[in-house]
């Protein structure tokens, strides 16, 4: 049977999941022979991840950086981050027979239609959140999941969460059930904006939860499961035209739900980001879901009603690992999948359902 980061994870010791749990099982990836890989695009906002793509010559062949935007790549050029990349347009990358992957970097706006393209030409991609802006486009969306199915192309969601150790323990002591029936999860993901940045959060119809609150509902979709009922509140605290500030309620026929807050108004919101997951047998916390801007791994703590073989009952720190790149295990992750040493621990149904309940929480439906 193939090994996939949930089963492997599934099939540890209580022990495992105090130490080696919390690790990344990509850590010490390497794939040979080295999958070539191209950027498109360079206008999102965490397009900055090139940066370690870049670094991973253990697993990857950086080929080029296509920027069709005339404007967007005399700007990009300017950054250390794209020094000495050849680039060319997106025609040329994609039309590049060697070529195997695609990391899709546009802006959030015209991202699905690059993220199609790079299917039509067979590549695999690593695709910037989210996919898509409009009801219209969840169905585009569906589209070029089946294609990539179809085809066997790799498709990865750009949420760096997935591979943060405090959250991997978060999800894989819930599968073993180390918390019992989960009843709840509380989560906020929220940061402090300027002027620009409001403005720039003000040409999406789902403002700052649209941005930010994906990366929750991709969590909520792994801990609990597609929602039966999706409760939304979005509000503006003032008064630009900038959905700043709001609050998702997810319901379950099983009694559980999960409640994902998200602003762009909140004083130093990034320490302030936390998951909380509440079962019958226990809680987690963990706060902050990064304890240092773009560094993989946050504060873990646990509560159990009862001791158990290596936890004891009551509150206590779980030791997570050093902290590392936010971006490191997500592309080792990527460079596994493709090179066929695992299946992708994310089906394309699940990165379906989350595109399909952000936009509904947004009021895109």
């Amino acid at each position: 049977m193939k090994t996939t980061r949930r089963n492997f994870l599934q099939a540890t010791t209580t022990n495992v999941l105090l130490s080696a749990l919390s690790a990344n099982v990509f850590a010490a990836e390497t794939v040979s022979p080295k999958i070539k890989i191209g950027q498109l695009g360079t206008g999102h906002a965490h397009a900055y991840k090139t940066g370690t793509l870049r670094k991973l010559t253990d697993c990857f062949e950086f080929i080029a950086v296509a920027e069709d935007n005339p404007q967007q790549r005399k700007n990009a050029e300017k950054q250390t981050l794209y020094k000495n990349v050849p680039w060319m347009s997106s025609e040329e990358l994609l039309a590049i027979p060697e070529l195997q992957a695609v990391a899709v970097e546009t802006n959030e706006h015209n991202s699905l239609e690059a993220a199609k393209r790079c299917i039509n030409a067979g590549k695999h991609i690593h695709f910037d959140k989210p996919a898509g802006n409009t009801i219209t486009e969840l169905a585009e969306f569906k589209k070029l999941l089946d294609e990539a199915e179809t085809k066997k192309l790799v498709v990865q969601m750009g949420y760096m969460l997935r591979s943060n150790p405090a959250i991997q323990f978060t999800v894989n002591a819930v599968k073993n059930g180390l918390l019992g029936n989960i009843f709840d999860m509380d989560a906020a993901m929220s940061r402090y904006d300027n002027e620009t940045a409001r403005k720039r959060i003000s040409g999406f119809a789902g403002g700052i939860p649209f941005l930010l609150a994906c990366h929750l509902v991709d969590l909520a979709v792994i801990l609990l499961g597609e929602p039966d009922k999706i409760h939304s509140f979005m509000k503006q605290t003032q008064q630009d035209g900038c959905i700043d500030n709001g609050l998702f309620v997810f319901e379950y026929k099983n009694g559980s739900m999960a409640t994902l807050r998200s602003s762009a108004s909140e004083v130093e919101g990034f320490q302030k980001r936390y998951l909380t997951v509440r079962g019958e047998k226990g809680t987690i916390i963990v706060q902050p879901l990064e304890n240092k801007s773009n560094m993989s791994g946050g504060t873990v703590q646990l509560a159990l009603l009862k001791n158990t073989d290596k936890f004891k009952k009551g509150y206590q720190t779980v030791t997570m690992p050093p902290l590392k790149d936010r971006y490191e295990d997500q592309w080792r992750e990527f460079a596994a999948v493709i090179n066929g040493s695992i299946t992708n621990p994310y089906s394309y149904q699940h990165d379906y359902i989350v595109q399909k309940c952000l936009l509904e929480a947004c009021g895109l439906k």
